[in-house]
């Protein structure tokens, strides 16, 4: 079987490629751009394109796939090759459900703790002995790929993500594996260089939850009103199972989870992680875990990466990062990590960089979302405008649109690093939020200057 991807380097994409790799597929691929870790993990596995760019020439009737990536335009031209030679086209979520027909397909989905679900559920099969294949969107501890698809493990984890499938297919990716079961944590609009109303938005759960298999499960979180809702007006021939947040409490900076077998202390925290590990045991349920096994192991679990991730500490401070962007994320990290550490200040630093949080439209849906916080700061790249063709935001707008005043908003990567260099960090706590990189800022360093003053 030869399969050619198209934008090989995506983080889905080139662990795809791999996976078919180590299945016995002959795989090759393009893109014009591949950045670590896709171009070191494709190396390794000698899949690592001769040379950036495309080359129609590589597209042959020899090829009896071809996976297209999000960062590949309908104008590509080895997608026009492909396309002239009539040979089958997929999007990703499309090709793993071609590979996964025989399987128990699960897919997590919610605007919010799609990676963190998934991996909880990925942990917990692991360490009681079940055999799956799995999906996600992040590094996982104990897992060498973000993908594994084999053919004789019965059962599929996905994080399945709302956002489009390719150029050519403009569903959302997660309508394309056909759940047998599913989930929903939660919805809060995002995304709206797609969907440009958040009912657009909304509808695409609404799809979802028609698209789970004849009776199929879902598993949704009843504390999220729109999914509430969502659930009472479908009238699918499907199982539908609602989760709530278990009770838990906090001393000296560890979380526990109250159970019948006692307080078990958790390596995660955060009103919203304790609503994601209930959506876990939910499912975990459903593929015959008993509860007694997943309490058993699931204190174990470190989390995702760059999920409330620990970077440092020092003298009673710490610095953590998180994939936190969207307004909802935002609000309940900062939530998250003030509980978790109640006597110390907060210094909450997020960078606005997607379509979304870059528009002045939805800029509102970030209102109070940082009112937890002792400092609040802003962070946008001045890269992200130019790249996104966007007018530039002024530090008002910003400051309006957050509903504070005394933000701190920085533009130049220097004077952000200059400014939390010269904190005073005794009592005070850093969490830095994005999707992604800080413009290249190195976070270790940054904290060992920080704990220095």
């Amino acid at each position: 079987m030869r399969v050619h991807f198209i934008a090989i380097g995506g983080s889905i994409m080139h662990n795809l490629a791999i996976a078919l790799s180590n299945k016995g597929f002959l795989v090759s691929g393009s893109d014009d751009f591949i950045y670590e870790p896709s171009r070191s993990n494709l190396a390794k596995y000698n899949l690592l394109p001769d040379q950036l760019g495309w080359y129609p020439e590589k597209i042959t009737e020899e090829i009896n796939a071809v996976v297209l990536g999000m960062h590949a335009k309908a104008d590509n031209p080895e997608l026009l090759k492909a396309q002239e030679l009539d040979i089958p086209i997929y999007s990703y979520p499309a090709y793993i459900y071609e590979q996964a027909r025989d399987k128990v397909r699960v897919v997590i989905a919610g605007s919010h703790g799609k990676t963190t679900i998934t991996s909880m559920m990925m942990h917990v099969l692991k360490e009681v002995g079940k055999e799956f294949d799995y999906v996600v969107g992040a590094k996982i501890d104990g897992f060498d790929a973000m993908v594994r698809i084999t053919k004789d493990a019965p059962l599929i984890i996905i994080e399945g993500d709302e956002y489009l499938a390719s150029a050519i297919d403009r569903q959302p990716k997660f309508l394309l594996y056909h759940a047998n079961i599913a989930l929903i944590s939660g919805i809060a609009w995002d995304h709206i260089n797609v969907f440009p109303t958040y009912d657009d938005y909304v509808e695409q759960f609404r799809l979802f939850i028609e698209s789970v298999e004849d009776k199929g499960t879902l598993v949704y979180n009843k504390e999220d009103k729109e999914v509430q809702r969502l659930v009472s007006a479908n009238n699918s021939n499907i199982n539908k199972h609602g989760y709530k947040s278990p009770e838990f409490s906090i001393n000296k900076g560890v979380s526990y989870l109250n159970t019948p077998k006692g307080e078990i202390p958790l390596q995660v925290f955060g009103k919203h992680n304790l609503s994601n590990l209930a959506g876990a045991l939910a499912v975990c349920e459903w593929l015959g875990v008993s509860r007694d096994a997943f309490y058993d192991v699931i204190g174990k679990f470190k989390g995702a990466a760059r999920r409330l991730e620990y970077v440092a500490d020092h003298d009673g401070s710490v610095v953590y990062k998180d994939f936190a962007h969207s307004p909802s994320k935002v609000r309940a990290s900062i939530s998250a990590v003030k509980e978790q550490y109640p006597q110390s200040e907060l210094i909450a630093i997020v960078e606005l960089h997607t379509f979304s949080s870059l528009n002045e439209a939805f800029l509102k849906e970030y209102q109070d979302t940082m009112q937890q916080a002792d400092q609040a700061i802003v962070f946008i790249d001045q890269n992200s405008f130019k790249q996104k063709n966007i007018k530039p935001i002024e530090a008002l707008t910003i400051k309006k649109a957050f509903n504070r005043q005394d933000l701190f908003y920085f533009n130049d990567i220097d004077a952000l690093q200059l400014y939390i260099e010269k904190l005073d960090h005794h009592g005070k706590n850093l969490l830095f939020m994005s999707s992604g990189n800080f413009g290249g800022m190195n976070l270790v360093n940054l904290s060992d200057k920080f704990f220095s003053m």
